[in-house]
């Protein structure tokens, strides 16, 4: 049967002694942590963290210089579907952006808005080779990284990961229907004069899909 400690004791002691000693060292650390610790408003200036990719504040930031370049460089569709018929990949280096698989070149013209299929629509220029096509996607669905690739400053490297590279790119297809497409009325283009400027990627010569950057109807 064992019995109660004495506090009188040796034993007793050393153990009271190590419980004390623990117990200051405890506190010690708590004091050091509560020195090094330093508490920060959030919304303050100090309230510094990891910058997160925000799509949408990019895809606005970024549209108003790609359109401005784009209306800047946009070669009539006539002239450039002339440079195209003679030679495609000469005309691609001349006008387009990108060295790879098919460039981005910007391009304008004024034509007559056919049948629609899926938001995208034909469109009848004046002075097109024959069997030479155009169509213009007015969304509600817009596809495509023509307006992110169009001015070959935005590369993947600048971003995280290839999720954050597409995710740009859609962003800023919605900034260019917010601001271009939400004042057309793109569900009733059959049969009007419409005046497009925009960029497509030369990937097939004689079929042409444009995303707009500026879109007027007459």
């Amino acid at each position: 049967m064992s019995t109660p400690a004495d506090p009188g004791r040796p034993g007793a002691a050393r153990l009271s002694l190590k419980t004390l000693l623990g117990g200051a060292a405890l506190v010690a650390i708590l004091a050091a942590m509560a020195l090094d610790t330093k508490v920060v408003v959030i919304g303050s200036e100090e309230d510094v963290q990891d910058e997160v990719f925000d799509p949408a504040s990019y895809g606005q930031a970024q549209f108003p210089r790609i359109r401005d370049s784009i209306l800047e460089r946009a070669v009539p569709a006539p002239e450039l579907a002339a440079a195209v018929a003679e030679d495609a990949t000469a005309a691609g280096q001349e006008y387009g952006v990108g060295e790879g698989f098919g460039p981005v070149v910007p391009v304008t013209f004024t034509g007559t808005a056919g049948e629609a299929k899926s938001g995208i629509y034909t469109v009848d220029v004046e002075g097109l080779p024959e069997g030479m096509g155009i169509r213009v996607q007015t969304g509600p669905a817009i596809n495509g990284t023509e307006l992110r690739d169009a001015t070959g400053d935005i590369e993947f490297g600048q971003f995280t990961n290839q999720i954050e590279y597409q995710d740009a790119g859609a962003a800023i297809n919605n900034a260019m229907k917010e601001e271009v497409l939400a004042g057309v009325d793109t569900a009733n283009l059959t049969g009007k004069t419409i005046t497009v400027t925009g960029a497509f990627k030369l990937i097939n010569p004689k079929n042409w899909l444009v995303t707009p950057v500026e879109l007027s109807v007459e």
